[in-house]
């Protein structure tokens, strides 16, 4: 059975991952804010549990939209237990390209900048409340920095130092912070990978394992664990064989790219 929690809200629902932890959720019995931008998939969910369930679309990186959904949610269900910002774009990206800039910006503010709009809206009632998970899905291409992946690892890595500061700020408060880094989950969003996916995870499967070790009270998940062992070895190396084994790999093709992903969606809705 999943573990138990009362009162969820769930950003990027539409995606793989997400839609895993929707499912989990609802099964489990949980009222569950499902927040995406895919209205479709998002009413599909909610079917399956339509009176614990309600949905909501706003932009993650809109503070004022992100506060009413907050508002609207706790005015019919109260005070969360557990806040999982997973929303979450990708793409590549090249440092010469004037135009990808864009890119960064824009998965910066979705990726990183994102998350903290998530939570922000709920952490004083929570602190009231005095208990709930806030867990962000951060990956490990957040720990090293990857060729031809800059905007979306720069973006990874600010969000897990941006966690690790609030798991500070908020020891002793009741509240729990987790960091969850995943490696390769079989999605929407890495089935157009042409490169090596060391430890490829189902989505439902990961889902699964991310609520138990939360609920357990983790504060870093790794999915799967392999992965990350994986990638500390490979950080012993020198960092220039390092590069020269990660440039060797196909790269994610530049978003703008023929065939790729254009700037408004990028590639949406996590790993």
């Amino acid at each position: 059975m999943p573990p138990k929690y009362d009162n969820a809200i769930l950003t990027g629902a539409c995606g793989g991952l997400g839609c895993a932890l929707a499912a989990e959720l609802i099964a489990g019995g949980a009222r569950v804010a499902l927040v995406g931008l895919d209205i479709g998939v998002l009413q599909k969910l909610a079917a399956a549990a339509p009176e614990r369930c309600a949905i909501y679309t706003p932009d993650v990186t809109d503070p004022a939209a992100m506060q009413a959904m907050a508002g609207d949610w706790m005015q019919r269900h109260g005070t969360p237990d557990l806040v999982i910002a997973n929303a979450g774009v990708a793409g590549g990206f090249d440092p010469a390209e004037a135009g990808d800039l864009a890119v960064l910006r824009r998965m910066l503010e979705i990726n990183l900048l994102g998350v903290a709009t998530t939570f922000q809206p709920f952490i004083a009632p929570m602190k009231a409340a005095g208990r709930g998970s806030l867990v962000g899905i951060a990956s490990i291409a957040g720990w090293r920095g990857m060729p031809g992946n800059a905007a979306y690892c720069a973006s990874k890595g600010g969000l897990i130092r941006y966690l690790e500061s609030l798991r500070a700020e908020l020891r002793g408060s009741g509240l729990h912070v987790c960091t969850v880094s995943p490696g390769y989950i079989r999605t929407q969003l890495t089935a157009g990978n042409t490169f090596s996916m060391p430890g490829l995870m189902e989505a439902d499967e990961a889902a699964r394992t991310l609520l138990a070790r939360a609920a357990r009270g983790r504060e870093h998940v790794v999915l799967p664990r392999r992965i990350g062992w994986l990638s500390r070895a490979l950080s012993l190396l020198p960092a220039a064989w390092h590069d020269h084994l990660l440039n060797a790999q196909p790269r994610k093709p530049r978003v703008g790219e023929a065939g790729s992903t254009a700037i408004p969606g990028l590639q949406k809705n996590n790993e």
